[in-house]
């Protein structure tokens, strides 16, 4: 009764945030003390240094690996098998949890890609080689009340992962389209762009609205369908005037821009990173 009690307890505290963006929330780690995967490994080892977190891990089969952690990235986890005796490694998969004011998007996607990791009192990070990502293999949804498991969720999961490469390929494809910014930039910065109907008067792109634009109502919102001809390549427009992709930025804001940093990513990774183990 008492561990029962707990876990009601965790939720209720849970569900009285508003999640952060980008953050790990109170909700997600509740989220993972009910459903007890906070206690399927234990931690033998941890190295930090230049916003990188390297922990050695094993769990109940005895089975060792590598988790990678980026101070910028809270979302991701990139994890690797245990280096071998000449430091050599290999990213298995990359599990990501963001969490939104309804809940949290969880996934595991396979990786391919090698690296260095050089163990001592001082540890050597580096992944030189291409990190490819494979497929999502495995995750859950939990939106309000509701968790989505299995093939629903996976499926789910998927389809998502699809219109979200589509749209940064196109953001990323934008002539002065940033990089390196923060989420909290990322959000102030595209948001106007992709959602004018969404965002204050001030901060609506010049134009936006023109004499005889045509507007299409979905998710109680008049989307600007003229506007988003002129702006949006053929394959986003449906997602757009749909309301799609507005769920997909309010449900997964920071997988989006897990997305558009990516390769940002790859590249801090690239350097040979220095880490002090933590006593």
């Amino acid at each position: 009764m008492k561990y029962l009690f707990n876990l009601k307890y965790l939720a209720a505290c849970a569900a009285a945030f508003v999640l952060c963006s980008g953050c790990i929330s109170v909700f997600e780690k509740a989220g993972q003390m009910i459903d007890g995967s906070a206690f399927a490994e234990k931690k033998i080892a941890v190295y930090y240094g230049e916003g990188t977190e390297v922990t050695l891990v094993q769990n109940k089969a005895g089975e060792q690996s590598v988790i990678i952690t980026l101070t910028r990235f809270p979302m991701m986890k990139l994890r690797g098998t245990f280096p071998n005796e000449n430091g050599e490694f290999f990213l298995t998969s990359l599990e990501y949890l963001g969490g939104n004011v309804h809940g949290w998007n969880e996934y595991t996607m396979d990786l391919s890609g090698e690296g260095e990791l050089l163990l001592a009192e001082t540890a050597v990070l580096s992944i030189d080689r291409e990190i490819e990502p494979v497929q999502i293999s495995a995750g859950r949804i939990h939106r309000y009340d509701t968790r989505i498991v299995g093939g629903d969720a996976l499926t789910s999961l998927r389809n998502r992962h699809e219109r979200i490469v589509s749209i940064v390929e196109w953001m990323a494809s934008i002539e002065g389209a940033p990089s390196g910014q923060t989420i909290k930039i990322f959000e102030k910065y595209w948001k106007p762009l992709l959602f004018p109907e969404m965002v204050s008067k001030k901060t609506k792109p010049d134009g936006w609205s023109l004499e005889g634009d045509l507007f299409v109502s979905a998710e109680d919102i008049k989307w600007n369908t003229s506007y988003t001809e002129r702006v949006f390549p053929e394959e986003l427009r449906q997602i757009r005037n749909s309301g799609t992709l507005l769920r997909d930025w309010e449900e997964a804001l920071s997988w989006i821009y897990l997305e558009y940093e990516w390769e940002n990513i790859k590249e801090m990774l690239s350097h040979r990173i220095i880490l002090q183990q933590k006593k």
